[in-house]
C-alpha cells in the first residue's frame, strides 16, 4: 500500500510538472514571435506558416501513443518514452540560445521548433497514460487530483510564463531567454529519475485486441443509433450489464491473439502484430458515425475560420505600439478567463445540450471578432475606449467562449471511447483539434498573404476581420453532425 502510494505520488509530481512545462511555454514561444519579427524580419503570413509548421507534431498524437503502448524499450513502455520526449523538448533550446547562425536561420529554426514540439507533444501523451494507469489502479481514491492538478498546474505554468515573458523580453536578449527555459525540461528529465516502472517484458501488448467489447456494437454486431447511445449512457447500470455480456467475446478474441504472439519467437513481428491491432483498432473505432460525426464537425469548425492571430499580434505592437510585458499581462488575462469559463462552463451549462451550447460559442466568437474590428477601425478610441482596455478585454472573454467550446469536445470525447483504446484513441481526437487548428493557422497564412498583410501594411486588416466574422458562422450550419442527445455531463 505504501508503495503504490509512493509510485502514485512520483506520478503526481511528473505530471504537475510536465503540465507546468507545457503552461510555461508561453514564456519562450512569446520570445519567439517577437524573434520571427524583429530579427528574422518575417511578413505575418510567413511568420504564421512558421509556427503551423513547428506545431505540426501535437497533429499526430496517436502515433505516440501507439508507439509506447505497442513497443516497450527494456520491458518499458512510459519511463523511457518520457526520457526521449523530454530530451527532444530540451535539447533545441541550449543549441539555439548559443548559436546565433542556427537561430537565424529561418530553415534551421523551423527544424528545431518542429523537434522541440515533437518532444512536447509526445510527453504530454506519455504523462496522459501515466496518469490513466495510476487512475484505473487507484480508482476513486486518487482519480479526482489528477486530472484537476494537471489543469491547475497548467494554468499556473500559463499564467507565470505569460507575466515572466514579457518581463524577461525587455530585460534580456533572445539568445539568453532560450537558454533560461531550458532548466524547465531539465528539471522535468531530473524527475523522470525518480520513478521506477515495473517492467512487463519484451512482449507486445495485444490489449488493443479488446475492440469487441464496444459500445457502438451490441451482442449481434449491430452498431448502435447516435441518440439511443447517449440515452443509454445515462443508465449506468444498463451499460454495466450489456458490458458483462459482450467481456467473453473480448476475452476470446484477446486469447487468440496472445497465441499468435506465443507463436513468434521475434520480438519485431510481436512489435509489428501490437502496432497493427493498436491500428485497426482505432480506425475501426473511428469509423464508427458516432465518432465521426462529431469529430468531423470540430474538425470543420477549425479549418473554415481563418486564423489570423499573428496579424492582429504585428498589429498590436507596430500599430498600437504595445510592449511586451503588456502583452504577457494580456495573456495572463487570457489564462484568467479560460478558467473563468470552465467554472461557469460547470456551474450554468453542463446541462445544456452540446449543439446549443456549440451555438452560443460561435455566435459569442463572431461578437468578440466585432469588437476586433472596432479597434482596428479605430472607432473605439472615437468613443475614448483605450487600445489597451480592448485588448485586455478580449483577450479575457475570447478566451472563456473559447472554452465553452473546448469543454464539449472534451465531454464529449471521453463520452465517445470504447473500453480497451480509450488512451489512444482520446490521443486521436485531440490530434484532429490539434490538426483543425493547424490548417486554420495556415488558412489565416494564406488570407494574410492573399490581403497583402505586411509589417507596417495593415490597410486590409479590416477586411480580413470581417471575412473571418462570416466563417465564423459557418460551422453552425453544420451543428446536426452533432448528436442530438449529448449534453454537456459527462457520463
Amino acid at each position: 500500500m505504501l508503495l503504490n502510494f509512493g509510485v502514485n505520488i512520483l506520478t503526481y509530481l511528473i505530471s504537475t510538472s510536465s503540465t507546468r512545462v507545457q503552461g510555461f511555454r508561453s514564456f519562450v514561444w512569446t520570445a519567439v514571435s517577437y524573434h520571427l519579427k524583429d530579427r528574422l524580419k518575417l511578413s505575418p503570413s510567413a511568420s504564421q506558416f512558421v509556427s503551423s509548421v513547428a506545431f505540426f507534431p501535437w497533429s499526430i498524437k496517436p502515433v505516440y501513443g501507439i508507439l509506447s503502448d505497442c513497443i516497450p524499450i527494456k520491458g518499458k513502455r512510459r519511463i523511457p518514452y518520457l526520457v526521449l520526449a523530454t530530451l527532444l523538448s530540451l535539447v533545441p533550446w541550449p543549441i539555439l540560445g548559443l548559436n546565433d547562425s542556427l537561430r537565424n536561420s529561418r530553415w534551421h529554426l523551423i527544424i528545431f521548433l518542429t523537434a522541440q514540439n515533437l518532444g512536447s507533444a509526445m510527453a504530454d501523451v506519455v504523462v496522459d497514460a501515466m496518469i490513466a494507469e495510476a487512475v484505473r489502479f487507484e480508482r476513486s481514491s486518487f482519480a479526482g487530483d489528477l486530472q484537476s492538478v494537471s489543469w491547475v498546474s497548467m494554468a499556473i505554468g500559463g499564467i507565470c510564463g505569460s507575466l515572466l515573458g514579457g518581463y524577461a523580453l525587455n530585460n534580456l536578449e533572445i539568445n539568453n531567454i532560450f537558454l533560461l527555459f531550458s532548466v524547465l525540461p531539465t528539471i522535468q528529465l531530473v524527475s523522470c529519475s525518480l520513478v521506477e516502472e515495473n517492467s512487463i517484458g519484451c512482449k507486445a501488448l495485444p490489449e488493443f485486441a479488446d475492440f469487441n467489447s464496444s459500445p457502438f456494437m451490441n451482442g449481434n454486431g449491430i452498431k448502435l443509433d447516435e441518440d439511443n447511445f447517449f440515452k443509454k449512457k445515462s443508465n449506468k447500470s444498463a451499460s454495466r450489464r450489456k458490458k458483462g455480456q459482450k467481456n467473453g467475446n473480448g476475452r476470446a478474441v484477446l486469447h487468440t491473439t496472445s497465441q499468435i504472439y506465443e507463436k513468434s519467437n521475434s520480438l519485431p513481428v510481436n512489435w509489428f502484430h501490437s502496432v497493427k491491432i493498436a491500428t485497426y483498432s482505432l480506425l475501426r473505432a473511428f469509423r464508427q458515425p458516432i465518432i465521426l460525426r462529431p469529430m468531423a464537425w470540430f474538425f470543420l469548425a477549425h479549418i473554415t475560420v481563418p486564423n489570423i492571430s499573428t496579424v492582429m499580434f504585428y498589429y498590436q505592437t507596430e500599430f498600437l505600439n504595445l510592449d511586451a510585458s503588456f502583452l504577457g499581462t494580456a495573456r495572463v488575462i487570457g489564462w484568467l478567463g479560460l478558467m473563468m469559463g470552465t467554472f461557469i462552463y460547470n456551474q450554468h451549462f453542463k446541462t445544456l445540450k452540446l449543439r446549443k451550447i456549440l451555438l452560443w460559442a460561435h455566435t459569442g466568437l463572431a461578437f468578440l471578432s466585432l469588437l476586433d474590428m472596432a479597434l482596428v477601425s479605430r472607432m473605439s478610441a472615437r468613443y475614448g475606449i483605450s487600445d489597451r482596455n480592448m485588448v485586455l478585454f478580449g483577450s479575457a472573454l475570447s478566451d472563456a467562449i473559447n472554452q465553452f467550446k473546448f469543454m464539449p469536445f472534451l465531454i464529449l470525447s471521453g463520452q465517445l471511447c470504447p473500453p480497451g483504446i480509450e488512451g489512444t484513441l482520446f490521443a486521436l481526437f485531440m490530434s484532429i483539434n490539434n490538426f483543425g487548428s493547424t490548417v486554420g493557422s495556415f488558412v489565416g497564412a494564406v488570407l494574410a498573404s492573399i490581403l497583402n498583410l505586411s509589417s507596417g501594411s495593415f490597410d486590409n486588416l479590416l477586411l480580413g476581420i470581417s471575412i473571418q466574422v462570416l466563417c465564423t458562422l459557418i460551422p453552425v450550419a453544420f451543428l446536426f453532425l452533432i448528436p442530438k442527445e449529448a449534453t454537456g455531463i459527462s457520463a
